[in-house]
């Protein structure tokens, strides 16, 4: 079966280069039909990257966040038309402690192996889960965003006290949205507060209990737990002002990426026996969590459709060069890929 799969081959210049899909008996060929840029992908196209890692890693076809449309199944799993979300993660082996997203073995998705943007996606059955025909798939394109965010509550729960009063998520971008949407869904009882630095931004998270600039905090709150959704070098303020804040043997999850190295202070952490820890990708268990969650509570998808900042129509190479240029001159919210390609 011949495809067509769309690489990265350098910063901002993409190519189409045509492959074939051989295993037609063990796999399943779905058609994309949305996708999502993140800001993974972003660091690619813009070169932001160190020049180590982009010779290492391109040509590559970008994009990890994604669903489909089932066009011929051997496995016997899936009907053709069904919708399905799609993995980009790929454990190479099972481990009975370590999750597939942290496997040194695992392969994911626009990091080093292609990713979603292809006329046909093989994957194994596990890589795929079938979603409802009558839901947004606008919405659930960046389904693996959501994962990210629930597998840190997952490992929030695991870790934390039961001191859940007052949680704080610093961060008020697309991370720091979905985060603070699903702890107030999974933690009704607990106050959920959001610290920020753009007032526009921090009006969009209407379903919290209080926002804060960064700079405008009450000498006297304090919260029980924290999550770090900046990232960049701004973490690592993020993260000093969260040790301040933060009640002592309180847990801090670490979510936003930094390319360089951060300083922490040590001696807060040892002081308040704080407990940090980080998270990053997702697996196959976080997408069903997270689509049952959708289920039980529809109205997290209107939420999520208010981050949906451009949906645009993919025709052709121009398209996804335009689509890749808006979505960085966005300062908030998704950029949806409608892949007509």
């Amino acid at each position: 079966m011949i495809n067509i799969i769309y690489r990265l081959v350098s910063p901002k210049l993409f190519e189409e280069v045509y492959g074939e899909i051989n295993d037609l008996e063990n796999e399943v060929i779905v058609r994309p039909t949305h996708l999502s840029i993140c800001n993974a992908d972003q660091r690619y196209y813009q070169g932001s990257r160190v020049p180590e890692v982009l010779n290492n890693k391109l040509p590559m076809a970008l994009i990890h966040e994604g669903v489909g449309k089932v066009i011929k199944d051997g496995t016997g799993h899936f009907n053709v038309g069904d919708n399905v979300v799609m993995i980009p993660n790929i454990p190479i082996e099972n481990d009975k402690v370590i999750a597939e997203n942290y496997l040194t073995s695992s392969k994911f998705r626009s990091s080093g192996y292609d990713g979603f943007m292809e006329d046909y996606v093989s994957l194994k059955p596990d890589r795929l889960i079938k979603i409802p025909n009558n839901c947004n798939l606008n919405v659930l394109a960046f389904t693996e965003l959501v994962t990210v965010s629930y597998q840190a509550i997952l490992r929030f729960k695991k870790h934390s006290n039961k001191n859940k009063n007052i949680i704080g998520i610093w961060g008020d971008g697309n991370l720091g949205y979905i985060t603070s949407l699903l702890l107030k869904i999974i933690f009704p009882n607990s106050k959920i507060i959001v610290f920020g630095v753009n007032d526009e931004k921090l009006e969009m998270f209407s379903f919290v209990d209080k926002t804060y600039k960064i700079n405008e905090i009450p000498k006297d709150l304090t919260i029980d737990h924290a999550f770090e959704a900046v990232g960049g070098l701004n973490s690592q303020s993020a993260i000093s002002q969260i040790i301040d804040l933060i009640n002592p043997e309180g847990t801090i999850s670490i979510l936003g990426v930094s390319e360089y190295p951060i300083q922490i202070n040590t001696r807060m952490i040892l002081e308040k026996g704080l407990i940090l820890f980080g998270t990053t990708r997702s697996g196959r268990k976080d997408f069903l969590g997270a689509i049952n969650l959708f289920k039980e509570n529809p109205k997290i998808l209107e939420y999520l459709e208010n981050i949906i900042n451009e949906t645009i129509e993919i025709n052709n190479l121009n398209d996804i060069t335009k689509a890749f240029d808006k979505d960085f001159n966005s300062n908030f919210g998704k950029t949806v890929l409608v892949w007509n390609k």
